[in-house]
């Protein structure tokens, strides 16, 4: 599924120039081109517009308010509160709306997410090697609400909960595909699972938005039980991620990032499978084309910051799915180049675009993936 993004909301190297332009509302000035030392709260807004011929002409855009909930301790770490909206001539619609709080001197950090989609799914089947000759393009509506809550016990360390639910329904658009050999205790139609957990954070980093120094590892199990008739899958899915970051000039941080992810449990949807591939890791993959009981994937990213404004990063990594023993055969690669620009130079917050290509299979194009999106990628 290709698709053009274009950003309506253009940043260039023509800044100091811009900054002059009085014609410009006070509150865009504001947010592109003044820079604050304070602690002050902070607003952008990214306007998107992109096109695909199974959606047609898709609008709509994605905000984001930062802000400390304490001004006078340098240590407490930036909130957030994202909100993202699209609709389609078509249609379909997208939407979410998620925070990331964190408490004065960071004794507490809380997260919410709710979003909604109703969006166009392409199916491949399960495993490592799919084929694009089997894609079956589905229908899905897709809602989702995660909510997690942790204390720190020490300098680095939080423990906490994590609980939320997921309701799938998918229709086949095109009958007689891959899709219909799903059995029904892989539940095609969709199905309600509630989750919960508990939750381990070791948090060392400098900063939470642009890290220069430190490493986050986190970990959750979430106890999964479907729920009525349709779906008696009882089972729960591990998660495990570490990055870590070097300061090698006043300018260069190079950046590390792994992830585990296991399903366990019988007669498990296959909606609830691990997917290869987001805008965060494994950059230039569809995300759902290559799924399994188990995900494995690391990148590294090297990041320039060219001003205070303006930044580039290359970054590389390898991944796969698989049953159940991991080995180094068909590991796939990911790598591309990225720009960035720092809407918040006093909270290291970032507008970033990154292309990114992935590996070409047999009689097929090589993959590939293009992102628009606010913040790092890890």
């Amino acid at each position: 599924m290709k698709k053009l993004f274009i950003a309506l909301l253009l940043v260039t190297g023509l800044q100091p120039a811009f900054a002059q332009m009085r014609f410009l509302p006070k509150f865009v000035r504001k947010m592109l081109f003044e820079q604050d030392s304070s602690k002050h709260s902070s607003f952008f807004i990214l306007p998107v517009l992109s096109s695909a011929p199974e959606t047609g002409l898709e609008g709509g855009g994605s905000a984001l308010y930062s802000f400390y909930t304490d001004t006078l301790n340098e240590g407490t770490r930036v909130s957030n509160i994202f909100g993202y909206a699209t609709i389609t001539t078509k249609g379909q619609s997208r939407f979410s709306l998620s925070t990331n709080y964190w408490t004065p001197q960071n004794k507490y950090h809380y997260t919410a997410t709710v979003s909604y989609i109703n969006f166009p799914f392409d199916y491949f089947g399960t495993g490592n090697e799919t084929s694009k000759a089997d894609l079956d393009r589905l229908g899905q509506k897709r809602l989702r609400i995660n909510l997690t809550a942790e204390k720190r016990i020490s300098k680095n360390l939080y423990i906490g909960i994590t609980a939320g639910g997921l309701d799938y329904k998918f229709t086949d658009k095109e009958p007689g595909g891959i899709y219909q050999t799903l059995q029904r205790s892989q539940q095609p139609g969709g199905g309600s699972i509630l989750f919960a957990g508990p939750s381990f954070v070791f948090d060392d980093r400098n900063n939470n938005t642009y890290t220069t120094k430190g490493a986050v590892v986190t970990a959750y199990f979430n106890f999964m039980k479907g729920m009525f008739s349709n779906n008696d899958y009882r089972g729960g899915l591990l998660n495990i991620e570490y990055a870590q970051f070097f300061s090698l000039s006043k300018k260069l941080v190079l950046g590390f990032n792994a992830q585990e992810q296991s399903l366990v449990g019988s007669r498990e949807p296959f909606y609830l499978l691990p997917a290869l591939g987001n805008d965060e890791i494994m950059r230039g993959y569809y995300n759902g084309r290559f799924r399994d009981r188990n995900l494995i994937a690391a990148q590294t990213e090297l990041r320039y910051r060219i001003t205070s404004r303006f930044g580039i990063v290359g970054f590389g990594g390898v991944g796969k799915v698989f049953n159940n023993d991991f080995d180094l055969d068909g590991l796939k690669p990911s790598y591309g180049l990225g720009g960035r620009y720092f809407f918040d130079v006093e909270k290291g917050l970032s507008m970033r675009v990154d292309y990114a290509l992935g590996e070409q299979r047999p009689g097929e194009k090589r993959q590939s993936g293009l992102y628009l999106s606010l913040a790092e990628a890890f």
